[in-house]
């Protein structure tokens, strides 16, 4: 295995890349961090551990500055935007962001010699499921910008593997959800689109009630199913992919799901059940693009890269949260 060198991380102050951030460094890696902190927070990072640097991966003059002085062996990829539905009213701006200002920092990586790529994708560059649980080998049929963006840069990823030996991991997420254990840092998106924090947000009051966007999906209750994957566990995937790149491993995607899934009825009473208070709930039609069920079959992650999700119970990912949300997050993250 060659040697640890330093790791660069983009967007390493957001939600999942802070959580990865804190992982890596529990593991001895030695990290720089680049955000531009449009969404990313630098209180999630140690200042004492993590050189933080502020600026935009389209800034080829700072990326190259960076390269030079810091000579990462590897970059962890996630500074990207996330909102679908902002992706399908304002898809140049995904496609800049997604996908014009990796090409910068694909092509300094390339100029500095750096070989070694763990891209945070998405489950959204399948679209519809054909069938479920899904693998990496169902088609790619991305229906919104946001994940078409993702695809793209995917087969970027590729084409550099064949023109130049660039070596990449795709790691297609499917419901990200939870909080570090601790509750020292968490998940604090503004606006925030996903179920379990918003949820919180409506036992809290923070907002009125929490929206349920269809009742009436072929599911055993009636609401959509999704497979809700840890926090924390994804963070470990990107190490176990860090470590297949070292070990000379190959480009590939890999999926990370629990193989479970769950639906928004069971997901509300489990976030009941651990709050202990009355959710305000309203219900609505469904949502263009929805489709009932989302699951992942997450075996190839486990015999490429020996990882296996360990939060299986979305009641975990919802105590973590609430801890979060209880506690550090009233004072440690500034909100607008």
């Amino acid at each position: 295995m060659a040697e640890k060198g330093t790791l660069l991380v983009t967007g390493g102050a957001g939600y999942i890349g802070s959580h990865t951030v804190r992982h890596l460094l529990e593991m001895g890696e030695k990290i720089v961090v680049l955000d531009n902190l449009v969404f990313g927070h630098p209180e999630a990072l140690p200042s004492d551990r993590v050189s933080l640097v502020e600026g935009d991966m389209s800034d080829a003059a700072l990326l190259d500055r960076l390269f030079a002085e810091h000579k990462p062996e590897a970059v962890l990829h996630f500074a990207a935007f996330a909102y679908v539905g902002e992706s399908v009213t304002d898809p140049l701006k995904y496609y800049r962001n997604n996908l014009a200002a990796p090409l910068v920092l694909l092509e300094t990586m390339q100029r500095h010699g750096c070989r070694r790529f763990i891209f945070s994708s998405t489950c959204a560059t399948y679209g519809n499921p054909v069938k479920v649980p899904m693998n990496e080998e169902h088609p790619q049929a991305p229906v919104n910008p946001y994940g078409a963006s993702k695809w793209m840069l995917e087969r970027v990823l590729k084409d550099c593997d064949h023109a130049w030996g660039l070596k990449a991991v795709f790691l297609r997420y499917f419901n990200a959800s939870g909080c570090d254990p601790s509750g020292e840092i968490g998940e604090d998106h503004d606006p925030e689109t996903h179920l379990i924090p918003r949820i919180l947000m409506a036992a809290t009051g923070e907002i009125p009630e929490i929206s349920i966007f269809g009742t009436d999906y072929p599911t055993p209750d009636g609401t959509c199913i999704r497979d809700y994957i840890h926090v924390c566990d994804l963070a470990a995937a990107h190490a176990k992919a860090l470590d297949y790149l070292r070990q000379g491993g190959d480009t590939t995607p890999v999926n990370l799901g629990t193989g479970r899934g769950f639906s928004v009825k069971e997901i509300l009473e489990t976030a009941a059940a651990v709050t202990g208070r009355q959710i305000p709930i309203s219900y609505g039609p469904r949502r263009e693009g929805d489709p009932p069920e989302l699951i992942c079959d997450p075996a190839k992650a486990k015999t490429v890269l020996g990882w296996e999700a360990q939060f299986k119970d979305p009641r975990s990912h919802i105590e973590h949260a609430w801890r979060w949300m209880t506690g550090t997050r009233q004072g440690r993250y500034p909100r607008s």
